[in-house]
């Protein structure tokens, strides 16, 4: 609906300030989309002709798209695999090649529909910083759908939870762990010689587990800051580290769609 390609049944829909359906071919100049595993790139072509077709399909000008494609071969690393035919590529290789032909004519907003689906760990770190640079640096506006946890989490400063057509949730995630992730866990690594079985004596938190030296406490939020707790452990052993562990923000959602909560008020 926000491309122009399915008409919405009820409500409004407004991207760029047109309304999507009624001025798709308007709209298609101002949008890059990358559609999770179908790609825009013809099968049978190297990479590069199907980048260099779309910049004569986009009208964009020939010194731009130079500059561009020059820019997307570093972030992207795409010149081992330019002149390969997209059938030939992995998918990864796929993904980078689909993301610069989205943002080769400078879009202002971009759609992604699941962009690591499928992908190893080196190529969703490649496409996520990608990501992040060009919303950094260009001010492209990322809308994104997946199902991986870690995209939201290092790529996202608004999140949207949706189930069964609700959007149960419209905020930052800082908020989602202050509504929904009261618990932290404070890890101190002590210097003291204390065996497994011997418990910290600390007030506000719960030892949920113990490895040597290490202890794990759990603590709310609500009830006492982290500063405030470290400062009575610090005070009753010596410390040699420690770190807080936040609530997982997969754990928050699955309990979200376990638990239900109200929709958000339109």
């Amino acid at each position: 609906m926000l491309t122009g390609i399915l008409v919405p049944s009820g409500g409004q829909v407004v991207a760029c300030g047109l309304v999507p359906h009624r001025r798709r071919k308007e709209l298609a100049r101002r949008i890059g989309v990358v559609f999770g595993q179908r790609t825009q790139l013809w099968w049978d072509l190297p990479l590069i002709e199907s980048l260099d077709l779309l910049s004569y399909i986009y009208r964009v000008p020939r010194p731009r798209f130079e500059e561009n494609l020059r820019e997307f071969r570093e972030l992207l690393d795409l010149d081992p695999f330019l002149s390969t035919p997209v059938r030939q590529l992995s998918l990864g290789q796929r993904m980078r090649g689909g993301l610069a032909a989205a943002l080769l004519h400078e879009p202002e907003i971009v759609y992604l529909d699941e962009p690591t689906i499928g992908l190893d760990v080196v190529a969703k770190y490649r496409i996520r910083d990608f990501l992040r640079q060009i919303n950094r640096e260009r001010g492209v506006t990322i809308l994104l759908t997946t199902h991986d946890v870690a995209d939201i989490e290092q790529l996202c400063s608004r999140l949207l939870i949706v189930d069964h057509g609700k959007l149960l949730y419209d905020g930052s995630l800082d908020e989602i762990r202050e509504r929904f992730g009261g618990e932290r866990t404070l890890i101190v690594d002590l210097d003291d010689g204390m065996r497994d079985d011997e418990p910290l004596d600390t007030a506000n938190a719960v030892q949920v587990r113990a490895d040597g030296p290490r202890r794990w406490l759990r603590f709310n939020r609500s009830a006492v800051s982290a500063a405030e707790l470290i400062a009575a452990v610090s005070a009753r052993y010596r410390i040699r580290d420690l770190s807080i562990e936040e609530p997982a923000i997969e754990g928050i959602i699955r309990m979200i769609y376990e638990e239900g909560m109200a929709p958000v008020a339109d």
